[in-house]
């Protein structure tokens, strides 16, 4: 964080190491989530809007946890922090939205360098976006300033690693590679959102009397963040659950159709076995 002489001490890492760690694994699980609808779609033409729509909303609910939880951690010295509810469930709505922009243009439209790149600009700035307005919903005894060689470097990188993220969903369809990839997405979205958050210097109006805010604040974040962990856990489920989801392209093909289908995919339940001896499958 900027600190000036008319600026009040910020930091966000109020409670140490904790919030970055748990903010950098919710965008790795939105991530991984994500990678994995993406891959179902595309061998599963016919459901695709389905499996792109799931993916969409893991991952916008994966990035925007991710920004409260590590919020949970930003405190100002001398200043109580509060949040503008609307503000807050709006920056959830264009997370999605613009991911979902994203995802649907790649998934239908394939990822050619010129595609990639409109698809990666758009979601990237509409990531941003969802950064700085869940920002302009803090309520304090002051006002936020913004560096703005800062705020342009937290955007390259938002569109960067949105970029990348897109490249990964229609590129990388193997398990392990697609959970590496996560892991790296995981590192570039926190990495724009802790550089958007060292933009960042508040100047107080006057002072408060308390250097963090109140327990009240904290209990108001958790139930904001209830809802998309919750989506986040059922995405989790259906992935999990379905068995071509786990599978690399080659068993995939080999494998024995399920009669009833999950999510307009495959039987949560595992196939009948059959007369041939079967293909080992890949677990979670």
């Amino acid at each position: 964080m900027t600190v000036s002489a008319s600026a009040a001490t910020v930091s966000d890492f109020y409670y140490g190491a904790v919030t970055p760690v748990a903010a950098y694994l919710m965008a790795c699980l939105g991530a991984a989530l994500g990678l994995r609808c993406t891959t179902r779609s595309l061998r599963r033409p016919q459901h695709r809007a389905r499996w792109l729509a799931l993916g969409a909303v893991s991952i916008g609910c994966g990035i925007w946890t991710m920004h409260f939880i590590a919020m949970i951690g930003f405190s100002v010295e001398g200043a109580l922090v509060n949040y503008d509810a609307t503000k807050t469930l709006l920056s959830l709505l264009v997370a999605i939205a613009v991911v979902a922009v994203g995802v649907f243009l790649v998934g239908y439209r394939g990822g050619s360098p010129l595609n990639l790149g409109v698809a990666g600009t758009v979601t990237g700035l509409g990531v941003a976006a969802m950064h700085y307005l869940g920002m302009a919903a803090i309520h304090t005894n002051g006002t936020l300033h913004y560096d703005t060689a800062t705020v342009a470097l937290s955007i390259v990188i938002a569109v960067a690693a949105a970029t990348a993220a897109l490249w990964a969903a229609v590129s990388i369809h193997a398990l392990w590679a697609s959970l590496g990839a996560s892991l790296v997405m995981g590192v570039a979205v926190t990495g724009m959102h802790y550089t958007g958050m060292a933009a960042v210097s508040v100047h107080l109006t006057n002072v408060a009397g308390a250097s963090q805010s109140s327990a009240d604040l904290v209990a108001f974040l958790l139930v904001m963040l209830a809802g998309p962990l919750f989506v986040l856990l059922v995405a989790a489920v259906i992935v999990m659950f379905d068995p071509d989801m786990m599978l690399g392209e080659t068993e995939a093909e080999a494998s024995v159709p399920m009669p009833t289908p999950m999510f307009g995919g495959d039987s949560v339940f595992p196939a009948r076995e059959s007369a041939q001896p079967s293909q080992s499958r890949t677990s979670w």
